[in-house]
């Protein structure tokens, strides 16, 4: 008996669905792009309850003719392709012929076409693939297509859809893509009859980005455009002090296609090296224009990856275009701080007047010099950054704070603190022999004398190892401050949508968020051993991690875990006392604490006897 058998329509059509149909939000993908493709210059895209039951995307593109209608929906069927030799240079965003097959194959879908010219259009159903009704019908110039009940037909594929607001984040990040991939189409996105996008469709990119992504992200944008014989990159980067804590902000286009890149993303975050701090990252919006033949786009299902003929090629024209335009916007504000302190001290720039009205930063004839807040606190401040500017009412008293000066104390399992302005009584002796420390080394390392040797331990290490086992311990319940104004962090549609999905982790972990528009939260409390500063990068390192795909939960966990535990440990550089010395090299000594959570070790010992050896003694 034969083995190998010859697949039914059916079961590879549900299989080629299932390489590019991986969600809604594919769906409005492979839409979109037809629009695109069909010379729209109008695009609407609607949704229901996250694009399950209900996705219509309508647009005033060239139509399809009645004799196509029914072949636009057969597999390997388009008109963007005619041939071998078109692969090796392709310049439309769809050419596979294989999205209408497989979008229809796993839905019921209703189209309305008409070409423009025409006295009618014509209106097509399908149900799983197979036509059902097909009849002349009054409609406008170009295309509807509503997708209706999406894997009805394949229940399996049904489990592993997310909730309705993680699946409208996905489509809405697509259409913001797509949105930005074409500034000269007008994109609008309806979701459950409210209208979240309306781009103005001007070829203005600058005006497309503050239609989508709002005036704080584009005022913080700096223009670029470069190109060399082979490679164009023109569009917008994030001024250093507009950085983010994550990357949901970087947006790639090659030939008007939203790709992903590591090459791109690389040369983009080296153009800023020495420029951010660790954990901050740039954003982009960058057009990358080539030569079609430079590209491969046959790579992946649903078209998000391509190869460079010249990786290096690709990674110069980013790299170089980010870094001349940070290059000359260093120049431009040395020279505007230059011209400010000449007026300021009375010596003006040849053909400038001297800046007399308040507010300007200027001194007047009243003596009066408007401060920008950080002077402010520079000079009236007392020095100490959580006094009077914290923003935060603990929620109990003589609580430790993050940077300050209370450690875990040994005696209550980790989930304690002690107070050095408030010392409590003397810990038990935890060893045979006495140690004692000897003192701290360069802000960093306890020095401790122990029996017959010297310990060299790294507090930060050490502190943060303890933070992380009390995480981890089942009882374990963090202390929370609340905060007076809420921190507002802002990261992508679909990030926020999985902080929300995750509240209640959230909450177990210290924090208590809740949403403040749909690219942004709004977080109300905070662990009290976390610096405000810090929010927005744990918050962007827990996301990740439940976006993760591949790992174990135990090990997503983990990895949170010791993300909270890193930001609150105490840090390397900064001076502690006596007490948050002795507590560390208690825990270290007695066997407590050997390895911080990513594995380094947390202290080295010298014994005695190569002290002597190494002095001849």
């Amino acid at each position: 008996m034969s083995k190998i058998i010859q697949l039914d329509q059916h079961v590879a059509d549900l299989i080629a669905a299932g390489e590019v149909v991986e969600r809604p939000a594919s769906v409005v993908k492979e839409l979109l792009e037809n629009s695109i493709d069909a010379g729209a210059g109008i695009v609407t895209v609607e949704l229901i309850a996250g694009g399950m039951t209900f996705i219509r995307v309508t647009d005033n593109g060239c139509g399809i003719a009645p004799d196509d209608v029914k072949t636009a929906f057969l597999r390997h069927a388009t008109s963007k392709l005619h041939g071998a030799e078109g692969l090796e240079a392709i310049g439309t965003l769809g050419f596979r012929g294989e999205a209408l097959a497989a979008i229809a194959a796993v839905s019921r879908i209703e189209l309305l076409t008409r070409e423009p010219g025409a006295s009618e259009g014509v209106s097509l159903s399908l149900e799983a693939g197979s036509v059902s009704g097909m009849s002349p019908a009054g409609c406008p110039e170009g295309t509807t297509i509503i997708i209706r009940d999406l894997f009805f037909n394949t229940p399996a594929r049904l489990k592993f859809m997310k909730s309705d607001r993680a699946e409208s984040s996905a489509i809405a990040a697509t259409v913001l893509r797509c949105a930005l991939s074409h500034p000269e189409v007008s994109v609008r996105l309806i979701r459950d009859g409210k209208t979240e996008y309306h781009t103005p469709g001007d070829s203005r990119l600058d005006s497309c980005i503050y239609s989508l992504l709002g005036r704080d992200f584009s005022a913080g944008l700096i223009e670029t455009n470069s190109s060399d014989e082979s490679v164009t990159v023109a569009g917008f980067i994030s001024a250093p002090d507009a950085a983010r804590g994550n990357r949901s902000y970087q947006f790639f286009f090659v030939n008007g296609r939203p790709i992903r890149s590591l090459t791109l993303q690389a040369a983009l975050e080296q153009a800023f090296a020495n420029t951010l701090p660790s954990g901050r990252f740039p954003s982009c919006v960058l057009h990358i224009t080539t030569n079609p033949g430079n590209v491969e786009v046959n790579v992946h299902p649903a078209k998000t990856e391509i190869k460079f003929v010249s990786d290096k090629q690709f990674f110069d024209g980013v790299y170089y275009a980010a870094l001349g335009a940070l290059d000359r916007r260093k120049a431009t504000v040395n020279n505007a701080d230059r011209l400010v302190l000449n007026a300021e001290f009375g010596t003006p720039e040849p053909g400038t007047k001297r800046r007399e009205q308040w507010g300007s930063g200027a001194k007047t004839g009243s003596g009066f010099k408007s401060l920008h807040v950080d002077e402010y606190r520079k000079k009236f401040g007392s020095g100490d950054p959580g006094a009077g500017s914290s923003g935060v009412a603990d929620s109990r008293v003589g609580g430790f704070r993050a940077g300050g000066s209370g450690v875990v104390d040994s005696r209550v399992g980790g989930s304690g603190v002690v107070d050095s302005n408030n010392r409590q009584d003397e810990e038990p002796q935890l060893f045979q022999e006495p140690f004692r420390v000897i003192g701290e080394a360069l802000k960093t390392y306890i020095i401790v004398e122990y029996k017959n040797s010297v310990w060299f331990i790294d507090k930060h290490a050490a502190h943060e190892r303890i933070h992380f086992d009390a995480l981890k311990s089942g009882d374990f319940e963090p202390m929370s401050q609340a905060l007076i104004t809420p921190v507002v962090c802002r990261h992508g549609r679909e990030e926020v949508s999985v902080l929300l999905d995750n509240a209640d982790l959230l909450d177990k972990l210290g924090f208590t968020v809740e949403s403040f528009g749909d690219d942004a939260i709004a977080v109300r409390r905070i662990p009290d051993d976390i610096d405000i500063g810090d929010t927005e990068p744990v918050l962007s390192e827990i996301c990740a991690e439940l976006m993760r795909g591949g790992s174990a939960e135990s090990m997503r966990r983990d990895n949170i875990y010791s993300s909270i535990a890193c930001k609150a440990a105490i840090k390397a550089g900064k001076s502690s006392t006596t007490r948050e010395l002795e507590s560390l090299a208690s825990k270290v000594l007695s066997g407590q604490v050997a390895q911080c959570p990513h594995g380094r070790p947390v202290a080295f010992e010298i014994k005695k006897a190569a002290l002597d050896k190494g002095f001849l003694r």
